[in-house]
């Protein structure tokens, strides 16, 4: 990772202190501009969510966070600064005059990015600025896509910037209203708001007909991967022989927009009170940030998604023999306890890291060895709990032939002792199963690092059995 760098964020709602969160917490200092006397507590609030769920999605520790400041001068805010982010009200007006200061103001190389959901750059850029389209989605500490549009030099330099910081940046070739996914989006809203107006479905049930059918598919598939699953063995041209036809028939109403009345307002803000009115916003965010951290952990188990862009993004974090890291929500109990199986999962992890170190993987050119468990014993000297930054330093006890003998201390940022793990260890032949010598180099690391002398020149050879 590169050193600290700086971003400058112009607007701090909701978007411009996601943006803030993103940058922050990947170790970029953040200067924000924004003349509203409650941005720093609103901001406030948006990296704590961000601070309980990022680091979450996580197996290795985030870089530490940078400095956030807060600024009166927009000059001042964007000095030395490598990405602006854009974030003010849907306004072109507004977004001209804060464009125009901004391109007198900010470093030549910096990335000037606008959150605009349905400008165009080139109604951005119509009075002379020099800005891109960079159209995040909400919350976007947590979900990875940057929608980006714009001149091509300035989106390769932008997508190298969000990649670092874990985003997942969309290059869009050609400029259009709204993007892409806010088009999608569009149809999805349009069609609901003539569902509830006709009284055919309530806002609940069409959000239970998203959440518990194809949202859950989207999500790791898109569209037209699903449609192609769908087509059967015969895939994506079979599905648009046989639905295609429907698409001339005249299920939605998506060309014709349902008056927004004040009656249809009121039935439709009565309907959501309904649905989710005893829970706060904060509450509403921080359950949805627990359930999106969740599936992300599953999509990065499986590679599907987002989920690669997050594995992408933790390959390029430091990565040292101890291994740090933040307790996500999904290890913990209603009480937000942690079980001693997860505390097992910590030891595992610290497990897997030494083989690394000592060359004992793929990776590292030894194929055919590995470590089998003879025994584990966990003494608890106090809990853990979900949100905790831990920290797991392995110790090589003894390193004799074909035995090894761990020791992991689990430890709070604080200190204070949580638990150790002691793991008897063999090494074993992947292809039959048998134990079997280490090869010498790692024989030779664990030995050094459980603080024994070198083995004799006699010793046996690589892939030796024991007799």
């Amino acid at each position: 990772m590169r050193g600290a760098r700086k971003a400058a964020i112009v607007g701090g709602g909701v978007i411009g202190g996601g943006w803030a969160a993103r940058f922050l917490l990947n170790g970029w200092d953040v200067a924000v501009f924004d003349p509203d006397p409650e941005a720093e507590r609103k901001i406030g609030e948006v990296l704590a969510n961000a601070r309980r769920s990022l680091p979450s999605l996580y197996d290795r520790a985030l870089p530490p966070e940078g400095r956030l400041s807060f600024h009166d001068d927009l000059a001042e805010a964007v000095t030395d600064t490598h990405w602006v982010q854009e974030s003010v009200p849907e306004r072109l007006d507004l977004k001209h005059a804060v464009h125009a200061d901004l391109t007198r103001f900010a470093p030549e190389m910096a990335v000037i990015g606008s959150s605009t959901s349905g400008f165009k750059p080139s109604d951005l850029a119509r009075e002379g600025a020099s800005v891109i389209v960079a159209h995040p989605f909400n919350p976007v500490y947590l979900l990875p896509l940057v929608e980006l549009v714009g001149a091509a030099d300035h989106r390769a330099r932008a997508s190298a910037i969000l990649r670092e910081v874990g985003m997942f940046p969309l290059n869009i070739r050609h400029e259009i209203d709204a993007h892409i996914a806010d088009r999608l989006l569009e149809a999805v809203w349009r069609e609901s708001l003539w569902l509830v107006q006709d009284d055919v479905a309530t806002t609940q049930e069409i959000d239970e007909a998203i959440r518990m059918g194809f949202g859950l598919r989207w999500a790791q598939m898109g569209l037209f991967e699903t449609y192609r699953i769908a087509g059967g063995e015969a895939g994506m041209a079979h599905f648009m022989a046989q639905f295609g036809p429907a698409l001339r028939w005249p299920w939605t109403k998506l060309t014709d927009v349902p008056d927004l009345t004040q009656e249809l307002v009121d039935q439709i803000a009565a309907q959501s009170d309904a649905q989710s009115g005893h829970m706060s916003i904060r509450e509403l965010e921080r359950l949805r940030d627990d359930n999106l951290v969740g599936i992300l952990r599953t999509l990065k188990r499986s590679q599907s998604g987002a989920g690669a862009t997050i594995t992408a993004h933790e390959a390029a974090l430091p990565a040292p023999l101890t291994v740090r890291r933040r307790v996500p929500q999904s290890w913990a109990d209603a009480q937000g306890r942690v079980s001693e199986a997860q505390v097992l999962r910590l030891a595992a992890q610290a497990q897997d890291r030494l083989r690394q170190v000592v060359g004992c993987d793929v990776a590292g050119g030894v194929a055919d060895w590995g470590l089998a468990a003879r025994e584990t014993a966990l003494c608890h000297t106090h809990g853990l709990s979900a949100g905790d930054n831990v920290s797991v330093d392995t110790h090589v006890v003894r390193a004799d032939g074909i035995d090894l003998r761990l020791r992991h201390r689990i430890a709070k940022d604080d200190g204070t002792l949580c638990a150790t793990v002691e793991s008897g260890l063999v090494h074993v032949d992947l292809a039959t199963g048998a134990p079997c010598f280490p090869p010498q180099a790692v024989a030779a690391r664990l030995r050094q690092m459980a603080g024994v002398p070198a083995v004799p020149p006699d010793a046996p050879s690589t892939g030796q059995r024991p007799g």
